[in-house]
């Protein structure tokens, strides 16, 4: 069993019980991780600090990932309350839902800015933030999706988002490795939340990835919380810069 007492996790995205944040947050608690876990603004405090008070122990911060003024802020919060910091989990993905269900050929230009900032320049912006409290080396990763690598209808500019993101955790991994602090990103199946609501057809991905994955069935949070405790586990100390699906194997199907 994972024992992660002793080690302090922050978690960016939670929004409601099918964030994909919420799957990773209570894997890590069950191990023992104390959790400072973040939602993006005052609408989302309820349900999110009402999910955070079931894991005892865990501290709830609003912080919006598109502003380096509220980043600072979080994390000389967490250096005052915590000392160090040992894991962080981004789970923080946005396009504007009608660069999601158009063509692809009319994505906007501020549609296009909106997605990489908020879905790439995020991780940097945490990252720059977290490393100086990771002192004894930390696990850093993030949320990908299937359609960085290969075409997705509907979903658009924001594949072009998880292709950007899956290079920065390369060059992330790459500058931070001196450091002892290891980047990756889970790629997991598509699954039912807020954030997926905005993608046109997310039935339909739904049932094609579980009609032709090896295991005949869609991927569920809990279980992308489990490779997510992996990675923040001591049994993860060689792995960095890496893609890990977890989509019950459908990234290995031609058809």
């Amino acid at each position: 069993m994972i024992n992660l007492a002793g080690k302090t996790a922050v978690v960016f995205g939670l929004a409601n019980k099918r964030s994909i944040a919420w799957g990773i947050a209570q894997k890590l608690h069950q191990a023992g991780a104390t959790l400072a876990i973040c939602y993006q603004n005052e609408r989302m405090r309820a349900e999110a600090e009402d999910l955070i008070n079931e894991l005892p122990g865990a501290g709830g911060f609003q912080c919006d990932v598109s502003s380096d003024s509220e980043i600072d802020t979080l994390f000389a919060t967490l250096k005052e309350k915590y000392g160090k910091l040992d894991i962080l989990v981004h789970a923080v993905a946005f396009a504007p839902a009608e660069d999601l269900r158009g063509e692809f050929l009319n994505t906007s230009r501020e549609g296009f800015r909106i997605a990489h900032e908020v879905s790439v320049y995020s991780l940097i912006a945490v990252t720059r933030a977290a490393a100086p409290l990771m002192t004894d080396g930390g696990s850093i990763m993030t949320l990908s999706y299937y359609a960085a690598e290969k075409v997705v209808p509907n979903y658009n500019v924001m594949a072009l988002a998880k292709a950007s993101l899956e290079c920065t955790v390369r060059y992330l991994a790459w500058n931070l490795g001196t450091k002892n602090i290891r980047v990756n990103a889970i790629s997991a199946g598509p699954i039912k939340t807020l954030a997926a609501r905005g993608i046109g057809a997310m039935g339909d991905m739904l049932k094609a990835a579980a009609d032709r994955a090896p295991l005949r069935r869609n991927v569920d949070q809990l279980e992308v919380g489990g490779v997510a405790l992996f990675l923040a586990s001591d049994l993860s100390t060689a792995v960095t810069g890496e893609t890990l699906y977890v989509d019950c194997g459908y990234n290995i199907m031609g058809f």
